[in-house]
């Protein structure tokens, strides 16, 4: 047998192809962030609550339950999203074309039935004009193609991510993904207190955003775009943001400062298609 073609390890991910998907994505990955946030003890700037890549997708991690411990997956290789407990139960659904209401019963209903309810709020956070998870009939797209393409960046991006954490000795976040965004990030932190954060985040409590940014941080990342970047892109930023900040040289010539976000911006196209991707992102890092 001769092995399969090998993809492309920074796969093309033009936002416009899939934003139905991603939208979707989106909200399941809420949900089941969610399950972890409200069964785990808080952790300093909402650790507790984000997924971590995986070889074939993303997952929870470990999450308590009492004495049994579980996790949830989704596999973007065999398009599933499992649910395992310590004790050798699972159970499990595809991931395809469905509702964000649909999605969210099946995952409750899965739960229970293996002993493990959990009861989440509600409704997605970071958005406006936010939609309650059982009454979402409106997200229901999901390509296979895009959603594996996603996964595929984000594993570069954990990757490349962990080398440049490993420069730095002081508090360091773990290269995760906020369900929030969604992104996937890692920030540094000086150690000094900061300004009062002022909030504003739409659905969001005010106290959680100034619990996140207690101290300065230096933080970057990679989202699949929206919004003023309406494509995929990495960015780094600081909070509170220094004097001459946005001024600050830049590496490589493509990246720059966006005025509307306060953060350095460099696109993914530009990683994906340099010489190499690795030298680029971490130059920009």
């Amino acid at each position: 047998m001769s092995p399969a073609p090998r993809t492309p390890a920074w796969p093309s991910l033009p936002l416009e192809e899939w934003s139905d998907t991603l939208a979707t994505l989106h909200m399941w990955m809420q949900i089941v962030g969610k399950v972890r946030l409200v069964q785990s003890p808080w952790v300093n700037h909402s650790w507790h609550v984000t997924l971590y890549v995986t070889a074939r997708g993303l997952t929870t991690g470990p999450i308590p339950h009492g004495d049994r411990p579980f996790e949830i997956d989704f596999d973007f290789v065999g398009h599933l999203l499992n649910v395992r407990c310590s004790d050798g139960s699972k159970a499990g659904s595809p991931l395809e074309p469905q509702t964000v209401a649909t999605f969210y019963a099946r995952l409750l209903e899965q739960m229970a039935t293996l002993g493990l309810p959990v009861k989440i709020y509600p409704k997605p956070n970071e958005i406006a004009d936010a939609i309650p998870f059982a009454e979402d009939d409106t997200h229901r797209a999901y390509d296979r193609e895009y959603a594996s393409r996603f996964w595929r960046v984000l594993v570069q991006a954990d990757r490349v991510f962990a080398e440049f954490r490993a420069r730095f000795i002081g508090k360091c976040s773990p290269v995760h993904v906020f369900w929030g965004g969604p992104d996937i990030a890692v920030t540094r932190f000086s150690g000094r207190t900061a300004p009062e954060h002022p909030g504003g985040i739409p659905n969001l409590p005010d106290w959680v955003t100034r619990e996140a940014y207690s101290h300065e941080v230096s933080s970057c990342g990679f989202w699949a775009g929206g919004g003023a970047i309406p494509y995929p892109a990495f960015d780094s930023y600081a909070y509170p943001e220094p004097a001459g900040f946005a001024q600050a040289p830049v590496k490589p010539a493509a990246a720059f400062y966006s005025n509307d976000l306060r953060e350095f911006i460099l696109a993914y196209d530009a990683v994906r298609q340099s010489e190499d991707p690795d030298a680029t992102l971490l130059d920009f890092l």
